[in-house]
């Protein structure tokens, strides 16, 4: 399908402060980018990287007063996730380099605390792809989603014990678990048509059988329509922006995904 997403994010900013970015979606196996709009306003000078996940990154000086980031995208993407039940889970001698981060323990996914309960989830599951449903059927049952009042990060095994939480948390607890199987899982953060309320949105990928899956346990079906922004190994490595300095204050982030027949003129 294709997809127009777009984001408004407006700053008041007392001082001239450094700002990194990660608005800019890359074209790859599920989504294909043709064409794409990123002003600043007032314009100031960005120098872009790629960060050792992939990520598009901009880096840039944000003047003293209103700053305002806009980006649009019109992209086609996937009609529907992949799914592959049955998949096999990959041996770790097996795994290609670039998955083994996804491995470890990090800050918001303490994978080390989930070896007995990811455990108990899958008994009786072949290893792979159906143990990570068993985990998101797991998440979607045992953890209320609240969308809109996520104000701060917390860890998976934060997330577990207070039983609710947005689907950031969500993803985080769905990654610790696989991990905690030596499944490789990594969050994505990106846009979901039909989202509500709107807003950009977080779910997870597991590597299994011999790529990348998508999950999503706020969703009860795992559809398409996904525009992924950044991947990490949680959600301190996909921020979509991170300020240096004194405090700046978000005075409003507009999110808008249409879909539309073809790429809009």
């Amino acid at each position: 399908m294709w997809l127009q997403a777009s984001s408004t994010l407006e700053f008041y900013i007392d001082t001239p402060t450094p700002f990194l970015l990660m608005l800019r979606p890359r074209s790859g196996m599920q989504q294909w980018i043709a064409r794409e709009e990123y002003v600043l306003s007032p314009s100031v000078p960005a120098v872009e990287f790629t960060d050792s996940f992939g990520n598009l990154c901009q880096r840039l000086v944000a003047p003293a007063g209103h700053f305002t980031i806009r980006t649009s995208v019109e992209i086609e993407t996937a009609d529907a996730s992949d799914s592959a039940p049955g998949a096999p889970f990959v041996d770790i001698q097996k795994l290609p380099n670039d998955t083994l981060p996804f491995l470890h323990p990090s800050r918001y996914c303490d994978s080390d605390h989930f070896t007995e309960m990811a455990s108990s989830i899958v008994v009786g599951l072949p290893p792979g792809y159906d143990q990570c449903c068993a985990i998101v059927d797991y998440i979607r049952h045992a953890i209320q989603y609240t969308p809109g009042q996520g104000e701060q990060n917390i860890s998976a095994s934060q997330v577990n014990e207070a039983g609710r939480g947005v689907c950031r948390d969500m993803a985080h607890l769905g990654i610790a678990c696989c991990r905690a199987l030596a499944i490789p899982a990594r969050m994505v953060v990106g846009y979901l048509e039909g989202l509500e309320p709107m807003d950009l949105h977080a779910w997870f990928e597991a590597y299994v059988g011999d790529r990348w899956y998508t999950f999503d346990p706020t969703q009860a079906n795992l559809h398409g329509g996904r525009v992924a922004v950044a991947f990490g190994r949680d959600a301190a490595d996909v921020a979509i922006y991170t300020q240096f300095g004194p405090p700046v204050e978000l005075l409003d982030l507009k999110v808008q995904v249409i879909k539309t027949s073809e790429p809009m003129n």
